[in-house]
């Protein structure tokens, strides 16, 4: 037997654990984003797109935020740049995640890149990280194993919500947003572990609370930059310290 042989047939099992650990660690998170996934799929039936037009929404795009900003924006009636502008800026962050992959994808297939990309989430890069900070690399197969699980979940609820969407009315006035705070507390709850993470964070929220009240549009934009400033200050200042 080939020492290639050998390897390929000795890699599966660990492969099919490593996929096993993946779906477990996401599966909370994805079931924490069903109501966020419903609410989308409703508020498309809503403003009037078609059920096959709202799913392949969900099965194209892919983006929990940046789909209820645009759908938001299509009820309204508002300009085609609105959404362009709106989803750029909601969808920036990935390029943060994006550079802390780099360094591990760069040499791989042109394929596989793309569907690291595309199946780039939030919680997908949440668990990832989580998952590389303990095992010291990175692995493809826990990446997208994470991100193809939540994908499903997203994409069933979304149907769910079509569904609802057609014979329970209002169904966007139940509250079900509350679960896009959530999710987001819950993958940022265990990135705590030091002071400058704490302090970004907690200027962060406070700039965004202050400036939805003045300049609601850039609030998102403001207080992301406020976060990295005080953690870059904290940070340098930690570093002194030591």
């Amino acid at each position: 037997m080939s020492d290639r042989t050998a390897i390929a047939k000795g890699s599966f099992p660990s492969d099919f654990k490593t996929m096993n650990r993946a779906i477990i660690d996401i599966f909370p998170l994805a079931l924490a984003v069903v109501p966020w996934g419903v609410l989308c799929g409703s508020l498309a039936i809503n403003i009037g797109l078609t059920p096959l037009q709202a799913q392949l929404m969900s099965l194209l795009v892919f983006a929990g935020a940046a789909q209820l900003a645009a759908l938001t924006i299509l009820g309204a009636v508002g300009p085609l740049s609105s959404i362009y502008s709106s989803t750029f800026v909601i969808s920036s962050r990935h390029l943060l995640y994006s550079a802390v992959f780099r360094d591990h994808v760069r040499k791989s297939s042109l394929g596989l890149r793309c569907s690291i990309a595309f199946f780039l989430t939030d919680e997908m890069f949440a668990v990832t990280c989580a998952y590389m900070e303990k095992t010291k690399s990175f692995s493809a197969v826990y990446a997208l194993s994470s991100g193809i699980t939540f994908y499903l979940i997203w994409n069933i609820s979304t149907f769910a919500g079509i569904i609802a969407g057609q014979h329970i009315p209002n169904l966007e006035h139940l509250g079900l947003e509350f679960a896009i705070a959530a999710t987001f507390i819950a993958i940022v709850m265990p990135t705590i572990k030091n002071r400058s993470t704490l302090i970004a964070i907690i200027s962060s929220g406070l700039s965004a609370v202050f400036f939805s009240l003045f300049i609601k549009e850039y609030a998102l934009i403001a207080a992301t930059f406020i976060g990295m400033l005080f953690g870059y200050l904290t940070k340098d200042k930690e570093n002194i310290d030591e």
